[in-house]
């Protein structure tokens, strides 16, 4: 039988359990369970849902395109985005890389219930307002959701990975884990 880990990766930890070049947090600092592996990646200054597994295939199957597992995200992004941008997400964007698929976007009134403050705090501008958009992809290029927000002139202030597949962060605190 496969284990599955559920883990809110916080601020500034490196989706791996060692960093070669040293100075940065891990996994290990916060999981010690041998054998499993992130199926996926968060950047380091991404939040959120990072599923961990022994199980290759369902890995695989988690982390490639290909499967088109839908993901979920959180996103205070700067500005408050007309609905033509948010339309222009939904439709997808070509980014560098080519055109992303159709995502699914919502706009948050007020910030997301049950959210951690993030430490370091996220650098706020008077004179610039922010916004809460909730993005739903089923690929998972390099930084997409960043370069998806500003290809449409609201760059992410922070981003949260609320939900793959049928697994949320529901009740788990930034920095614990459970099993699934």
């Amino acid at each position: 039988m496969s284990r599955v880990i559920l883990f809110n990766k916080p601020w500034g930890v490196l989706s791996q359990f060692t960093d070669a070049g040293g100075g940065h947090r891990t996994l290990a600092e916060f999981i010690d369970i041998p054998g499993i592996y992130p199926a996926g990646r968060l950047d380091r200054d991404s939040e959120g849902l990072l599923v961990l597994t022994d199980d290759g295939r369902l890995q695989a199957r988690i982390a490639d395109p290909r499967h088109k597992m839908a993901k979920t995200y959180l996103v205070q992004v700067e500005g408050i985005p007309p609905d033509a941008a948010l339309e222009a997400l939904a439709r997808g964007v070509t980014l560098k890389d080519g055109p992303t698929r159709p995502a699914r976007v919502r706009r948050i009134e007020g910030t997301p219930p049950g959210l951690w403050p993030r430490t370091p705090p996220v650098r706020f501008r008077k004179s610039v307002p922010d916004c809460w958009i909730e993005v739903t992809i089923t690929e998972g290029r390099n930084r997409q959701v960043r370069r998806m927000t500003a290809a449409v002139g609201h760059p992410t202030l922070r981003l949260i990975r609320w939900q793959v597949g049928d697994w949320t962060l529901a009740g788990l605190e930034s920095g614990a884990w459970r099993a699934a």
